[in-house]
Parts: structure tokens; C-alpha cells; sequence
């Protein structure tokens, strides 16, 4: 007898079976496809206001009453509303051929100095198009220019300025065209650039050199890293490669035959540590204390960049970034007040475990902590440094004042706080 062949195994199909599977691929090829259909038409969709889905209710609603109860006047508004509808949507006809440029001529300014910048929309199409008109995001406001109607290559340049009457992050853009019926009805935006940041940085005065807060070095605690370029010197030692040539001493290189270079002891510049309360509860009703802490504590650190310290700066709620003076007032430029975080007793303990090192420390407070909570502050604090508490007081005449453990500044007005600063010393 001989064996079954394979094809006699292979099961029968059922028809039933077949004509499911055919309809089920149907239904997902239909799905797909409505799918893809409606993703291209929700974009034109939301094309219309609400007033346009209104007046198209109000049109549909018209006609069939008027078919219903045979009034002419309900059909005349019917067709009425479509004609308008219709004549609207004449107005999306068409692409918006732009070539868009936003450009700030600063990046970085100071609250009350002039904020310019342009918009240049250049028509890279080979026809002329209908005027338009460009919206322009600035912070929670908008601005809008009217667009004219450009020729082939023809390019439109609109300037602005940008108000700086407080510290903020403001972000600018992006450029938007917007084509629409003169009704409003309709209106169609193409975003074309991306946002840029514009930092209003807090007002800074310029304060006197400092000689407090002396090198650690200098103090008799001496560093054990050595370093091939520094002031202080060490020993020679044998040259190796990839040591700087000028560091080859030359006389004790001829007299051991064996090419020498010094060795330093790394010595470290005296730190500044700012140190600000983001709480509202350190400050009175008066919003301006907190942006006067803010101008106070950028002043000091500035006058540290400009006397090559090392700067720390941290917050009740975050430690900022101080790597370079334009990244240290950015950040200051984004700190706000707000619930929640660490008291600034908590803040200083954080300082004294983080920077036990620094040399001088900077508080900056409003109205509402008084002597007693400042020296309850300072006393955590690391022994040896010089601490400053400056409390922000607008409009109450500077003052200062020796504590144990720190000296207080009363600050009334910003351009009272090199005079402080200099008695502070005295």
C-alpha cells in the first residue's frame, strides 16, 4: 500500500472561513484609509473659529426648517450664510510660499535698557501673493504686523521692541503667518521659526574691591595637590612627557645632565557663596523686596567675577548654575518665589557641609526675618567665613550693623550698596 501524499493532508478550506478573512482585511484597509483621510482634514478643520461652526449650524438649521415649513425668509438666511462661508474659505486657497527670520539683536539685557529685534518674511515663490499678516508670541502677549502683498523675491522687514521694565525670561516667538476672511471666520497659521529666550537680567551696581575673605592658603591651611603652574613653589622633579617646556629649569638641568621642571603647590582663591530665600514668607507685601535681595546678591557676585573668586550660588529650592557671570545671571534671571522647599537655616547648614571652604557668604532676605532669626542663620554657617545678611528693605534708609558672626545691611535703595558694602569693611 502506498503512503498518503502530502497534499491529501493539508486541510479543506472553508468557505465561510475565506470570505471572513477577506472582510476583516477589508475592514482595516477601510480603517486605515478613513484614518489617513481624517488626519488630512483635521488640520483644514481647524481652519474655522466657532463662529463659522455656528453660522454653518444656523445655515443647515435655516434650510431645513424653510424646506419643512416652505418660508422663503428662512431660506434666504440659509443660503446667505453659505455664501459667506463659501466666500471665506476663498481665503485659504492657495500656500504660504515664505522664507521667515527672527532675530534678536540681544539675547541678554538689563531691566530698562532697549530690546530689539526683526522679522524678515522674503516671498521664495515665483508668483506675487495676497497680503497676510504675522503674529508674533512675546512672553503671555502677541503681537501682529500687517503683511503686505509680495512679488516674486520681494522681502517685508518688521521691527519691534521687546518692554524690560521688570526681570523676567521672556520667550519670543515663533513667527507665524495667519491668511483669513476679513470676517474672521476662518484663519489658517503656518508656524515658521522657533522661540528664542530673551533674559531682562536684575539691575547690578558695581561695587569697591574687597580684601576680606583671605585665601585659605594664605590663612596657614595649605593645599597638598601639586600643579605644574602656580605661585607658589614645591620641589624639581624630572621631566616628563607632555610637561610645559617653560617649566624647565634650565641651571639644574645643565648641572644633573637630566632635564628638570618645577612642581607648584596649588594654592586656591577665597570662595564666594550667595545664598538667597525664595520664600514668601522672608519678605513683606512689598513685591519689590524680592527683586531688590535678587539686584544685591548679582552685585556681589559680579564684583567676585571681577576679583577672580570662586562663586557658589544657591536657593531655598535649587543650587543655580555660577560657571560664567552670564550663566549665574541667567539663573538669577529665572528664580521665583513659591511655597515649598528648605528654610534658609536649612539652606546655610547645606552651605556650611558643601562649601566648608568658602571665605565670605552673602544672605539675601527680605523685611520679615529679624536679627535674631539672621544670627540663628549665621551661626551654622562655616567658622571663619565672613558672612554678610543682606536684608531687603525698599525705601527704608540703608543701614548697617554689626553682629556677632556677621554683619547686617538694612538695604533701602541698589545704589546705597557700595557705601554699605565699603562701611561693612571698615
Amino acid at each position: 500500500m502506498s503512503a498518503p501524499s502530502s497534499t491529501s493532508r493539508r486541510p479543506t478550506p472553508v468557505a465561510g472561513t475565506t470570505t471572513l478573512g477577506r472582510l476583516f482585511r477589508g475592514t482595516r484597509a477601510t480603517r486605515s484609509t478613513l484614518q489617513a483621510g481624517l488626519r488630512q482634514v483635521t488640520p483644514v478643520l481647524g481652519w474655522a473659529s466657532p463662529t463659522a461652526w455656528v453660522a454653518l449650524a444656523v445655515a443647515v438649521a435655516a434650510l431645513v426648517a424653510a424646506h419643512q415649513l416652505g418660508w422663503v425668509e428662512l431660506a434666504a438666511l440659509g443660503w446667505g450664510l453659505g455664501a459667506v462661508l463659501l466666500a471665506a474659505s476663498a481665503f485659504m486657497i492657495g500656500r504660504h510660499p515664505y522664507e521667515v527670520r527672527l532675530r534678536l539683536r540681544e539675547h541678554r539685557v538689563t531691566v530698562g535698557d532697549r530690546a530689539v529685534g526683526g522679522i524678515t518674511v522674503r516671498n521664495v515663490g515665483d508668483r506675487r501673493v495676497l497680503p497676510a499678516r504675522i503674529e508674533l508670541p512675546v512672553g503671555a502677549g502677541r503681537a501682529g504686523f500687517a503683511l503686505p502683498s509680495l512679488a516674486a523675491g520681494q522681502e517685508h522687514e518688521d521691527l519691534f521692541a521687546i518692554p524690560t521694565s521688570r526681570r523676567a525670561v521672556i520667550s519670543v516667538g515663533p513667527v507665524s503667518s495667519v491668511r483669513g476672511d476679513p470676517v474672521g471666520l476662518v484663519r489658517r497659521t503656518v508656524t515658521w521659526t522657533k522661540p528664542q529666550d530673551l533674559y531682562v537680567h536684575p539691575r547690578t551696581v558695581r561695587l569697591t574691591s574687597s580684601h576680606s575673605g583671605l585665601v585659605h592658603d594664605l590663612e596657614g591651611r595649605e593645599s597638598q595637590d601639586l600643579t605644574a603652574s602656580d605661585l607658589t613653589f614645591h620641589a624639581l622633579r624630572e621631566y616628563a612627557p607632555g610637561d610645559d617646556r617653560r617649566s624647565i629649569h634650565w641651571r639644574s638641568s645643565a648641572r644633573t645632565g637630566t632635564l628638570m621642571v618645577r612642581q607648584f603647590v596649588e594654592t586656591r582663591r577665597s570662595q564666594l557663596v550667595i545664598a538667597l530665600s525664595c520664600r514668601p514668607e522672608d519678605y513683606g507685601k512689598d513685591a519689590e523686596e524680592f527683586e531688590l535681595a535678587i539686584s544685591a546678591l548679582g552685585s556681589y557676585a559680579l564684583q567676585a567675577v571681577r576679583e577672580q573668586r570662586d562663586i557658589a550660588a544657591v536657593t531655598t529650592r535649587e543650587t543655580l548654575r555660577a560657571s560664567t557671570p552670564d550663566a549665574l545671571l541667567d539663573s538669577l534671571t529665572a528664580v521665583e518665589q513659591g511655597a515649598g522647599g528648605q528654610t534658609l537655616t536649612e539652606t546655610c547648614r547645606a552651605v556650611a557641609r558643601d562649601y566648608p571652604r568658602a571665605a565670605i557668604i552673602v544672605l539675601g532676605v527680605g523685611s520679615e526675618p529679624g536679627p535674631r532669626e539672621v544670627r540663628a542663620m549665621a551661626s551654622v554657617l562655616p567658622l571663619g567665613a565672613q558672612v554678610i545678611a543682606v536684608r531687603a528693605q525698599p525705601g527704608a534708609p540703608t543701614a548697617v550693623r554689626r553682629l556677632p558672626g556677621l554683619t547686617s545691611i538694612v538695604l533701602g535703595d541698589l545704589a546705597d550698596l557700595p557705601r554699605a558694602q565699603h562701611r561693612s569693611e571698615l
